[in-house]
């Protein structure tokens, strides 16, 4: 697996677009982070269609159409510097394939590739970036999300990784629960997300082959053992683990009691034979660390850490 092109890091004063291509979004939320980004001295741009409501479906913030073009207006401006997602949900599988991405590989020659940020449903759009762009990434809190609004840890690893990048090379689990699953080092190039997303991509448009040399970040909410299972299960059946050289484990709120779930993990992933390290602190869970997905670097089981060769943004 090859390291992708990194993004430059932010300066005081730099334009972000935000963009919601999921779920709808809350207003006073939506105004809450945006008030942080502009304490942090961001000038943060609404896109046109991050406050709509699907006509039809209460789910999707706004139309299908809507929500690709407020991501290719943001990724094709250039005086945009970084393309932040409010939230996720559900929705960006409906829209992905009507973003332009030849309009946004251009913009992406002409200008350079942007920040781009957020989690949970927009796994999808992570790995697209991965494969039709070939841009490196941040997996992070969103800005309308509540543990971006109230946690202090959260906001503040993402403030580093967005500016001072370089203090944050060595990503140390948040949880004081990590724990070794299965012990050893690994080298690779980061990429990840929610695992329904992921099994979700197998056979669509642009997918990624398989997690080959990866160090691969899992997490989900919502998705009961026997479900986690079958996830799992099919990502095996369909040889996308393999080759993977070491596995990360987030957060998994809404899954059940997490002995099971733990129990899950050593049968369908301590057979791969690569460290695994559980609990690391990322995804939908407090205070969560921001993980660049496209980058080299060395997971450690053992210590709980993962050690980027490079700062996340160039």
């Amino acid at each position: 697996m090859r390291e992708l092109v990194r993004p430059a890091r932010l300066v005081p004063g730099a334009r972000v677009a935000v963009v919601a291509p999921s779920g709808p979004v809350p207003d006073d939320g939506l105004q809450a982070g945006l008030d942080i980004l502009r304490g942090w001295d961001l000038d943060p741009v609404v896109m046109p269609h991050v406050l709509d409501r699907h006509p039809e479906f209460d789910y999707l913030a706004g139309t299908d159409a809507g929500r690709a073009r407020d991501l290719e207006r943001a990724w094709c401006d250039p005086s945009v510097s970084a393309v932040f997602c409010a939230r996720g949900g559900y929705g960006v599988q409906r829209m992905v394939d009507l973003v332009d991405w030849a309009a946004l590989r251009e913009a992406t020659r002409a200008t350079g590739p942007k920040v781009f940020l957020g989690y949970s449903d927009i796994t999808s759009l992570h790995e697209a970036f991965a494969t039709r762009l070939g841009v490196a990434t941040l997996h992070g809190p969103m800005t309308s999300v509540l543990d971006f609004l109230k946690n202090a840890r959260a906001q503040e690893h993402l403030r580093t990784t967005l500016f001072a990048p370089e203090e944050t090379r060595v990503i140390r689990a948040a949880s004081p629960r990590a724990t070794t699953l299965v012990g050893g080092r690994a080298r690779g190039v980061t990429l990840g997300g929610c695992v329904s997303l992921l099994a979700a991509e197998l056979g669509t448009p642009g997918a990624r082959v398989s997690a080959r040399g990866g160090l691969l970040c899992l997490e989900d909410i919502g998705e009961e053992a026997y479900r986690l299972d079958r996830i799992l299960t099919q990502l095996l059946r369909a040889r996308w683990l393999d080759g993977v050289a070491g596995i990360a484990l987030g957060s998994w709120q809404e899954c059940g009691p997490y002995d099971e779930v733990r129990a899950l993990f050593a049968d369908r992933l301590g057979g791969l034979g690569v460290p695994v390290v559980e609990e690391f602190g990322f995804g939908h869970c407090e205070g969560a660390l921001t993980v660049p997905f496209g980058v080299a670097g060395e997971l450690d089981a053992d210590a709980g850490t993962l050690t980027l060769d490079v700062p996340a943004l160039a």
